[in-house]
């Protein structure tokens, strides 16, 4: 287990994300459902905060996870979690989907 979590920006996510690699890493929202319907990124796994130590089982140990909120608060405590939790592939998404939506995406709202 890492004692830090790798930071990624959205910039360098972007270009993992939005390539043709096959080997795409697995972006975990953590928001909420009301979050999630007024902004998200197509292709994300959306599982709420609160609902993750009883959903740790549909994560996959083997990939990378790179997880995402709003601005990186939440995710950060989430990727800690997993980190204490077997979860060694972690990144996360510094801004959030704030970060997506005003560097990558603009037709992505912020709210």
């Amino acid at each position: 287990m890492k004692d830090e979590i790798q930071q990624l920006s959205v910039n360098t996510f972007a270009e993992i994300w939005l390539s043709d690699k096959k080997s795409k890493p697995v972006l975990l929202d953590v928001r909420e459902a009301w979050e999630i319907s007024f902004a998200n990124i197509s292709g994300s796994l959306n599982i709420p905060m609160n609902q993750i130590p009883e959903r740790l089982s549909e994560l996959p140990k083997e990939t990378h996870l790179v997880i995402m909120c709003h601005h990186g608060g939440r995710s950060q405590s989430v990727a800690q979690f997993l980190a204490h939790n077997g979860f060694n592939q972690l990144s996360n998404l510094i801004g959030g989907i704030h970060a997506w939506s005003t560097e990558i995406d603009s037709n992505i709202a912020t709210y």
